[in-house]
């Protein structure tokens, strides 16, 4: 049987989880609203799967664009071209 090609194929060491981030996280970080213009980081919560964005794109840095609904639209450059992603709060971070 050939090798299965997921979504979340060769994710188990990228979104692992030290022992005390593990479990769900706290309500103050859904509760953060972010705003268009904002630059953030995509950081993938595993405990999450709704509004999971692809993992080529954990870790990379964007800026909010427009939001939709509870999801936001986040523009990312990959290469020469910039991508739009749709992510949920859980998955994303302000940058400092």
């Amino acid at each position: 049987m050939p090798k299965s090609k997921g979504y979340r194929h060769s994710t188990r060491r990228l979104f692992r989880k030290s022992p005390r981030d593990k479990g769900m996280q706290s309500l103050g970080r859904l509760l953060i609203k972010y705003k268009v213009g904002d630059k953030v980081v995509v950081k993938i919560d595993s405990a999450i799967q709704k509004g999971m964005p692809h993992r080529r794109y954990h870790g990379k840095f964007g800026v909010i664009s427009e939001v939709r609904g509870r999801a936001y639209v986040i523009k990312i450059k990959a290469g020469n071209a910039i991508k739009q992603i749709i992510a949920r709060p859980e998955h994303v971070y302000l940058t400092k």
